[in-house]
């Protein structure tokens, strides 16, 4: 059984990377750290990579409260579903990004019950216990490993006679999948065996304070050593940095590249190569890819004429989006081969925002449904079709962050101009804006942020609606998610 509150604090359920950090804070992958840092700590990490006493760390590790949460001097961190997870005590406040920066100490309550590999995401001591004797070797993996990297693996293991300790990063697309291969290649990665320990680290925005943070948290879970790319030394465990190896085409071997001849010699595939040859579906060439990881890339990454598929259409109102979003849906069920899912912004708000009003919080909100609902339907390998005006472009970006974790994502932006826009307003929406009787109404009184990233432009006023969806089409096709002629059985 786990702990509840004993008093009345106010709860607060963090956002996805702050969870992560107080899992890692709970788990004692922090070492340094005893709680949420204050500011002083965050600017002299920012500064200095230390903390405002000197001790060695690489990042802000912080939480912001909303202003509204009441005030007081202990919290309750919650976790999505309302699971008390722990107590902070308020040691320090001050001003956030968008709330209120808090500092304090964690206390555990519950661990997480939920999660992928729950089992495996144990806390740094209990690892450390379990490490057999001698030099520990810290591996952190963002994708499945392939040959190359476990060559890497066993030459650094045998170097240091080394137990291999294999870090899968929980916080990069597909993370089960790069958790299977891991457990699947153990008994390749040298003599002594390894170990795996997923860990929800998030991305630092500054790849060399990502890498010190991933070297203090292998420390923390008992590695001895960190196989690394390059040597530095500022780092809180010794590198070990790996020569490049390549394959031996004439004994079927990976070596380090200088020990083959350079006839015999294959650097192996880059990351494009891989991902073309998943997506048309080819084979993947056992002599770079081992077979039981081979199957976790196909499955996390299938071919796009099965891949989940969001295809977003943005635009003012009366620009066509809709209409053309209603077509390209027509078009797509008469061909065949793919489940289609139609997510009109009118029908959205009469169903699922009904609620919301047009401020910029609730289109926002609006926005956010609209991109979590498209996941679930590429996550299950159909395509979601979306025409909302979506006027923000940090809540589109959110939206295809959102969908890319599960599938793939098009950005149509529909330009046609406003002044067409209102000629065709069939509701007289735009007279009444211009007139003062709507409020917030985008392109008058609001802002439309046109989009930078969009993958495909379309302009309405210089084309039928037929022309658009053609166009639209063409595109999914070239792409390779729709068959190129109409199927049948």
């Amino acid at each position: 059984m786990g702990n509840t509150p004993t008093d009345s604090a106010p709860t607060w359920t963090p956002g996805a990377r702050e969870l992560a950090d107080l899992e890692l804070l709970l788990l004692g992958a922090y070492p340094s750290l005893p709680g949420f840092l204050n500011e002083a700590d965050v600017e002299s990490v920012r500064a200095k990579g230390r903390l405002a006493d000197g001790t060695p760390w690489p990042v802000p590790v912080t939480l912001e409260l909303p202003e509204d949460v009441p005030a007081s001097d202990r919290v309750v961190l919650q976790d999505p579903e309302g699971v008390p997870l722990a107590t902070l005590e308020i040691t320090d406040l001050a001003a956030g990004e968008v709330g209120v920066q808090v500092a304090g100490t964690v206390t555990l309550l519950n661990s997480p019950e939920h999660g992928p590999f729950r089992r495996l995401r144990r806390p740094a001591a209990d690892v450390r216990k379990g490490l057999p004797s001698g030099p520990v070797l810290g591996v952190v993996l963002r994708h499945p490993p392939n040959r190359r990297d476990l060559a890497e693996m066993r030459w650094a293991s045998q170097q240091l006679g080394a137990h291999v300790l294999m870090f899968p990063l929980l916080s990069g697309q597909h993370p089960g999948a790069v958790v299977r291969s891991a457990l699947a290649v153990c008994d390749e990665t040298g003599e002594r065996g390894a170990t795996v320990v997923p860990v929800p680290l998030a991305e630092p925005d500054d790849p060399d304070r990502e890498f010190l943070l991933h070297a203090h948290v292998a420390a923390a879970y008992g590695a001895t050593h960190l196989l690394a790319k390059g040597d530095r030394d500022d780092a809180p465990i010794p590198l070990i940095v790996p020569p490049a190896m390549a394959y031996n085409t004439a004994d079927d071997t990976w070596l380090p590249a200088e020990d083959i001849p350079a006839k015999h010699r294959r650097a192996g595939l880059d990351d494009s190569e891989l991902t073309a040859l998943l997506d048309a579906g080819e084979p993947l060439p056992e002599w770079f890819v081992p077979p039981d990881v081979a199957g976790e890339l196909r499955a996390a990454r299938p071919p796009r004429s099965a891949r989940g598929l969001t295809v977003f259409f943005t635009g003012l109102s009366g620009s066509g989006k809709s209409t053309v979003a209603r077509g390209l849906h027509d078009v797509l069920l008469e061909r065949g081969g793919r489940t289609v899912t139609l997510l009109d912004g009118d029908i959205v708000r009469r169903l699922l925002s009904y609620e919301l009003t047009f401020s910029r919080a609730d289109r926002d909100l609006n926005i956010r449904r609209i991109g979590y609902v498209a996941a679930e339907v590429s996550r299950h390998g159909g395509v979601a079709i979306c025409a909302p005006i979506a006027p923000y472009a940090e809540t589109r970006a959110e939206v295809r962050r959102m969908v890319s974790e599960v599938g793939d994502f098009v950005l149509v932006h529909v330009a046609t101009p406003l002044e067409v826009c209102e000629q065709r307003d069939r509701k007289g929406l735009y007279a009444k804006a211009r007139a003062g009787q709507i409020e917030s109404f985008t392109g008058i009184s609001d802002p439309y942020e046109e989009p930078d990233d969009a993958e495909l432009v379309l302009d309405t006023s210089k084309m039928s609606v037929d022309e658009a969806v053609s166009k639209v089409l063409d595109a999914l096709v070239e792409g390779g998610w729709v068959p190129g002629s109409h199927q049948t059985d």
